[in-house]
């Protein structure tokens, strides 16, 4: 807050005038610099009028220049405000999504520009940057209104979980979550050609024939026309160790039978 803020101790006429206008326009949280136009309206001081909101427990700055109502705690709308244009994925997603019953830690969020990690309501938000082009494709609404946020597709959720493991929990999650996730054939290859990653969609094609071979079918197929000679881990983060698959050129050092268990296992 700055020093020259002027913090009265009731509610000025002007407090009270934004306050019932955020109630008109139903505004859950908003930018300071857009807010009076949003508003079609002006303050003699919207700085002052802001901070002493903030400091009655009316608002609550959720950074420079940006609150939200103290009594709207839905994060994922309120991180996706934050992170301008951003995506909530990896392991929230997969959360979302019902694919995992852990909890996140943190609330996952990919951008294509660089931001300092932070923390909102005591939660902490990491944003992942990605190219421009990773956010342009596998992107669902979820939610109306202020209360809407984008998350990443099931299959795409699923890709960039395999294509970055440290966001998205453990591996034995990730293969429960393929093994159970309902997928789209198309939209998988769709997103797999646009991530460009060779070795992921391998492994992802390995586990979609072990089991899931009569859905996935064309996926299947695509991610096999992917193999080079080059051998790539099962685990990327696992030891150089285990049977070599020569169809799919992987080596797997978790065995099919780890595999196909830890799918069976419960969390």
């Amino acid at each position: 807050m700055a020093d020259s803020v002027y913090i009265s101790k009731n509610l000025s006429t002007e407090q009270l005038r934004f306050m019932k206008l955020m109630d008109e326009y139903e505004l859950l949280y908003f930018n300071m610099q857009e807010v009076e136009e949003t508003m079609n309206t002006s303050f003699s001081n919207l700085n002052e009028v802001l901070e002493n909101l903030v400091d009655k427990k009316v608002l609550r700055r959720l950074e420079k220049e940006k609150y939200a109502r103290l009594d709207f705690s839905d994060i994922h709308p309120l991180a996706s405000f934050i992170s301008q244009g951003g995506v909530i994925g990896y392991w929230s997603a997969l959360h979302i999504h019902g694919l995992t019953e852990r909890f996140p830690n943190k609330i996952f969020v990919k951008i294509a520009h660089r931001k300092r990690n932070t923390t909102l309501m005591g939660i902490p938000i990491q944003f992942v940057s990605v190219l421009e082009r990773k956010l342009s494709k596998g992107v669902i609404k979820q939610g109306y209104g202020d209360r809407s946020f984008t998350l990443t597709t099931p299959e795409a959720t699923l890709l960039d979980c395999f294509d970055q493991p440290r966001y998205a929990g453990d591996f034995p999650d990730l293969l429960r979550a393929f093994a159970k996730a309902t997928l789209d054939n198309e939209q998988l290859i769709e997103y797999a050609k646009m991530l460009n990653n060779r070795a992921v969609i391998k492994r992802l094609g390995y586990i979609a024939e072990l089991v899931r071979p009569q859905d996935l079918g064309t996926f299947i197929e695509f991610a096999h026309s992917m193999v080079n000679k080059k051998y790539d881990l099962f685990e990327a983060s696992g030891e150089e160790e285990g049977a070599f698959n020569n169809r799919w050129k992987i080596r797997l050092n978790l065995s099919e039978d780890d595999i196909l268990n830890i799918i069976k296992s419960s969390y």
